[in-house]
C-alpha cells in the first residue's frame, strides 16, 4: 500500500513533519501522537488501517527534534510532555483545520493526550485513546530506560533508530532519555489532569510492558472524569499497535463506532 507523500507545518516558526490520510467530511479527524521515540514513519502502517476501517481521517506528526521535523535544542525541559500538549498540539490542530477530533496517543504520546484533554475544556475533542500512558514516573520505566541508553551507546538501538529519525536521531534519543533519567524527574506526575478528563477514553497496555505497571491504567480508571475503558493485552509488550496489532484495531473500531 503506497504512503502519502510527507507534508511539512509550521507551528511557531517550526516546521513538522505530517501525514494526512483521507477520511468522510464528518467524521473526527484521528490525531495521532508518537511515543518518546517515536515518529510518522514508525507508526508504519497502522494509522492508514484504522483510517480506512472506521471512515475518519487522520493526522499523523512528528513532534519537533523527531523524524524529518526540525530539530530542537537540548536538553529538553522536564515539563516538556506539558508543553507539547498545552502550546504546541492546540496550534498544530489549528494549523491543520481540524476541528472535531480523537486522540489517539502512544507512551509519552498518551500522557500528552491525557494534558491535553484535562488541562482545559477543548472544543471539538470526542475522545481520547492511549496506549501504554505514563501519569507518574515508576522505577520500572526508570529500570528500562537506563537499558534502552546502554542499547543505544553500545547496542542496535542507535541504527534502528537512525532510520526513521535521520538527522534527529541524537536529538531524539537524548532528548527523551535525559529527561525521564533526571533525578528531578521522579517527581512528575499529572494525575492532576485526570479529573476534567469528560470525553470517553480506551485505555490499552501489554501485560508484559517493561515501562510500566496497571497502577497507570487504574489512576487513570480511577481518576477520569469521564468513562473509561481499560485493556490488558497478552502476549504484548510496551507496543500494543505493533505487538497485538489486529486487536488494537478491533478494540479502536468498537470504541470508534460507540463515540461516533
Amino acid at each position: 500500500m503506497a504512503l502519502p507523500e510527507t507534508l511539512y507545518l509550521t507551528v511557531d516558526g517550526v516546521k513538522l513533519e505530517v501525514r494526512k490520510y483521507a477520511g468522510a467530511d464528518n467524521a473526527p479527524t484521528l490525531v495521532f501522537l508518537h511515543e518518546g521515540l517515536g515518529c510518522v514513519g514508525m507508526w508504519r502502517d497502522f494509522p492508514a488501517k484504522l483510517s480506512r476501517a472506521t471512515g475518519c481521517p487522520a493526522l499523523v506528526y512528528s513532534r519537533q527534534g523527531y523524524g524529518r521535523s526540525r530539530a530542537c535544542p537540548l536538553p529538553r525541559p522536564l515539563n516538556y510532555m506539558h508543553d507539547e500538549a498545552v502550546v504546541v498540539l492546540p496550534r498544530l490542530l489549528k494549523a491543520a483545520g481540524t476541528n472535531d477530533h480523537i486522540l489517539i496517543g502512544h507512551s509519552d504520546g498518551g500522557s500528552i493526550a491525557l494534558i491535553y484533554a484535562g488541562e482545559r475544556y477543548r472544543a471539538g475533542l470526542r475522545g481520547v485513546i492511549t496506549m501504554a500512558p505514563h501519569i507518574f514516573c515508576e522505577q520500572i520505566s526508570v529500570t528500562a530506560i537506563r537499558q534502552a541508553r546502554r542499547d543505544f551507546l553500545a547496542g542496535n538501538l542507535r541504527s534502528s533508530l537512525a532510520k526513521y529519525h535521520l538527522h534527529n536521531v541524537d536529538c531524539a534519543f537524548w532528548g527523551w532519555n535525559n529527561v525521564w533519567l533526571d533525578p528531578d524527574f521522579r517527581q512528575w506526575n499529572i494525575e492532576e489532569f485526570l479529573p476534567e478528563i469528560s470525553v470517553p477514553q480506551l485505555v490499552l497496555q501489554g501485560k508484559e510492558d517493561p515501562y510500566g505497571t496497571k497502577k497507570q491504567l487504574a489512576g487513570i480508571a480511577e481518576q477520569s472524569g469521564g468513562a473509561v475503558s481499560v485493556q490488558l493485552l497478552e502476549n504484548c509488550g510496551h507496543a500494543p499497535y505493533r505487538e497485538q496489532a489486529d486487536q488494537s484495531l478491533a478494540l479502536m473500531q468498537e470504541f470508534l463506532r460507540t463515540v461516533m
